[in-house]
C-alpha cells in the first residue's frame, strides 16, 4: 500500500464558454487518484469538508479506487484553487485556503498509526508552506520517517510562500526523513537559485536521499540514482493543458515501484539502471496521457497496455 498525505481541494478550471467548472483536486489528491487508477492499493490521509464539493472530492476519490480510512472530517468548507491556462497550456493558481478544510490541520487529525507494510508519500505544496498544516506533517513525517519508505514532492506554489526562508529551511530537515524526491525544474529553481542541478543532487544524496528525480518539462526527465542517472527525452504530445501533470508522473513513479517491489530501504539501494530507466519510462507515459486532456484526469491501468492487449470496449 501506499498512503499519500496532503490537501484535497477543488479546482474551478475555465470552460469554453468563459465561466469555471469545479474539478476535484489538490496535488496529493491527484497522486492517490493517479496510484487508483493504476491499481496500487492507496489510501489518503487528508482532511475532506463535509460540504457539497467536499461530497465532489470523497465520489471522485472513491471512485478511482482511494481508500478513505485516514481521511479525517472536516465542518470548514472545501479549499479551492482557481486555475487559469495560458496559450501554452500551463496552469497558474490562485488559492483559497484560510478559513477551509486544508487551513486547519492539527496533529490530532493524523491517525495514531498507519498500515505498518505501507509506504508514505508527501505532497508538498501546502504541506511545506501552510501552516498549521506544515507543523502537523513535520510531525507526520519525523514520527514515521524509522518505519517505512517516504517520498517527496515539494511541488513548489511561490504563492502560497510567505517566507521563503522559513520553508526553504523546513525542507532541509525534511530531505533527511525522505527516501525518494521528485521536483520539477521550477521547484529546483526557487529550491537552490543559482545552484547546478548537479550541486543540488550531490547535496540531497549527502541527506541519505537514494533516488532524485528532477521533470524538465519538454527538456524530458532526469534521475540520480545509487547506480547513477539516468536521463530521458520527453515524449511527444498534443497538450491540451498541464494540470495534474506532475501529479500523475509521481503515480506512475510510484505505481511502478510498488508493482515491482522497490519500495523498501533495501531494494531502493540496490535498484538497477534498467530498473529506473523502465520506471520512468512509465512515469512519463501515464503523464503524458494526462496532458492530453483537460484537467487533472490521469489514466487508468488499461490505457498503458499495448493496443494488443487491451480490454475491448463496447
Amino acid at each position: 500500500m501506499i498512503i499519500v498525505g496532503g490537501e484535497a481541494l477543488v479546482d474551478l478550471v475555465p470552460d469554453r464558454v468563459g465561466g469555471y467548472r469545479p474539478i476535484p483536486g489538490g496535488s496529493p489528491a491527484n497522486t492517490a487518484v493517479g496510484l487508483g487508477r493504476l491499481g496500487t492499493q492507496t489510501a489518503l490521509l487528508a482532511r475532506l469538508a463535509d460540504d457539497h464539493l467536499g461530497a465532489l472530492v470523497r465520489a471522485h476519490l472513491e471512485t478511482s479506487n482511494v481508500d478513505l480510512r485516514y481521511a479525517s472530517a472536516s465542518t470548514a468548507p472545501t479549499t479551492l484553487a482557481v486555475v487559469d491556462v495560458d496559450q501554452h497550456g500551463v496552469a497558474d493558481y490562485s488559492f483559497y485556503i484560510d478559513g477551509c478544510a486544508d487551513g486547519g490541520w492539527q496533529p490530532t487529525d493524523l491517525p495514531a498509526t498507519l498500515a505498518p507494510d505501507a509506504a508514505l508519500h508527501v505532497g508538498g505544496s501546502f504541506a511545506l508552506a501552510v501552516e498549521p498544516m506544515a507543523a502537523t506533517f513535520e510531525t507526520l513525517l519525523s514520527r514515521e520517517h524509522p518505519h517505512r519508505v517516504i517520498t517527496l514532492d515539494p511541488n513548489i506554489r511561490p504563492v502560497l510562500i510567505s517566507d521563503p526562508t522559513t520553508v526553504r529551511a523546513r525542507l532541509r530537515r525534511w530531505l533527511g526523513m525522505v527516501d525518494i524526491v521528485k521536483v520539477s525544474a521550477d521547484d529546483l529553481r526557487w529550491i537552490a537559485p543559482d545552484r547546478t542541478l548537479a550541486d543540488v543532487v550531490a547535496e540531497w544524496h549527502e541527506h541519505g536521499i537514494a533516488l532524485v528525480v528532477v521533470t524538465r518539462g519538454a527538456e524530458g526527465v532526469y534521475a540520480s540514482g545509487p547506480t547513477g542517472h539516468v536521463e530521458l527525452p520527453a515524449l511527444p504530445v498534443d497538450i491540451v493543458d498541464t494540470v495534474g501533470a506532475g501529479d500523475a508522473f509521481m503515480a506512475g513513479l510510484l505505481a511502478a515501484f510498488d508493482r515491482n517491489d522497490l519500495l523498501t530501504r533495501t531494494n531502493l539501494t540496490t535498484l538497477t539502471h534498467a530498473e529506473l530507466t523502465d520506471t520512468l519510462a512509465y512515469a512519463q507515459r501515464v503523464a503524458a496521457i494526462t496532458c492530453t486532456r483537460p484537467g487533472a484526469d490521469s489514466p487508468w491501468f488499461d490505457e498503458l497496455l499495448p493496443d494488443d492487449v487491451r480490454p475491448a470496449t463496447c
